[in-house]
């Protein structure tokens, strides 16, 4: 992002600027791709959602904070700075970014995948300021042990469309669905295009739709703090729920509005881009949705608030039918509780026993096609 962010401020000519868009795109990508990932997987199960939520909020600062910069800068139009410092300015915090990442630890599970166990224990330990043989940390490590040898047996990219017991397709479905709805909502439409809307659409002179599409910026991102301390007690059901009936709503006094023209109801389709931002940022910040969503969340998407990752893929193994995934999520007990407190032991489950059968027998087969019989009579014991 720093290179392409220095090729697009610096840049005299159109393939200048796209190249510098491009570079800028492929490290942004790499950020959006990699950091909820991260995140999720350093996470406790109930600070999760806060922390994504406060991902959200810190997204929605920036687009605050850029904003007013672009409106600060757009007085000193028709001169290059007013769009060049605003470009440029962000390989400031792209600079804090690189300043801080190598502080961090890699994921416990990225260290299980790759045999770092001790340090994945140390790195389990350090999250929970627990000891790493602490009964409670070597029972969310075999967890995750046991999770990433499941995972072993994909057959790479390939099994994203299979639909085994792990229902890889399943999950893929609702990801991309989800994904593809974030597009289509209007959110980023809104976010890019406030000024002109406001000005073309509703017909406000340009110094106030600035004003208004920076202000607009600044409820975003307050607005989005509501989620970060309501997210663990409501549930991301309900807030999804309810973020989708809003933004359905404000969509409509919108094509209303718009279609009434005129100052009065501009005034109120102005105010309704506001509305549709608060309940996007309230319980779509991190994924989107519409009218057309509203059920799909109701029957396909299961709750997540307190579970762990390795719960989630527990509940979508036990799955049968992409019809009954909430039924199943909904009824089955949770391990940890509102506060990260161990309810259930995961070396006590059906399914760590299952596993470590399962692994016992492929490696009993494994030692009988060497002929080693004294091992398997071991394995037995």
């Amino acid at each position: 992002m720093v290179i392409g962010a220095a090729l697009q401020c610096s840049a005299y000519s159109l393939s200048h600027l796209i190249i510098g868009r491009i570079i800028t795109g492929i490290g942004n990508g790499f950020n959006t791709s990699t950091v909820p990932t991260w995140q999720s997987e350093c996470s406790k199960s109930h600070r999760r959602g806060q922390l994504v939520m406060v991902e959200g909020a810190l997204i929605t600062g920036g687009v605050c904070f850029s904003y007013w910069l672009d409106f600060g800068f757009s007085f000193l139009d028709p001169n290059s700075i007013a769009w060049r410092f605003p470009i440029g300015f962000q390989i400031f915090f792209a600079l804090v970014i690189l300043s801080f990442v190598h502080e961090l630890p890699e994921s416990p599970r990225w260290l299980v995948l790759k045999g770092k166990e001790d340090e994945a224990l140390n790195v389990l330990g350090a999250l929970s300021d627990l000891p790493s043989d602490d009964p409670y940390i070597w029972g969310e490590f075999q967890a995750i042990k046991d999770t990433v040898i499941e995972n072993q047996k994909a057959g790479g990219l390939k099994d994203l469309f299979t639909m085994g017991p792990d229902r890889h397709l399943h999950r893929t479905c609702l990801a991309y669905v989800n994904q593809m709805f974030q597009q289509i909502s209007g959110i980023n439409l809104i976010t890019y295009y406030a000024a002109t809307i406001y000005q073309n659409q509703i017909g406000l002179d340009p110094l106030t739709s600035r004003i208004l599409a920076a202000a607009n910026g600044t409820e975003y991102f307050l607005a989005s703090w509501i989620a970060v301390f309501t997210i663990e007690k409501s549930g991301r059901r309900r807030l999804m729920l309810l973020g989708a009936a809003g933004m359905s709503f404000s969509m409509v006094m919108l094509a209303i509005m718009s279609y009434l023209g005129g100052k009065g109801p501009g005034v109120v389709a102005a105010l309704f881009l506001f509305i549709f931002n608060t309940f996007f940022a309230v319980g779509w910040l991190g994924m989107t949705c519409n009218a057309a969503l509203f059920p799909a969340v109701w029957f396909f998407y299961p709750e997540t608030a307190y579970r762990s990752l390795e719960e989630m893929d527990s509940i979508f193994r036990k799955c049968n039918s992409i019809f009954t995934i909430v039924k199943i999520a909904k009824d089955e007990p949770q391990r940890y509780g509102k506060n990260g407190e161990l309810l259930i032991r995961y070396e006590e489950t059906e399914e760590h026993r299952q596993r470590q059968v399962s692994r016992v027998s492929n490696l009993a087969i494994e030692k009988v096609g060497e002929g080693r019989a004294e091992d398997v009579d071991e394995l037995r014991v």
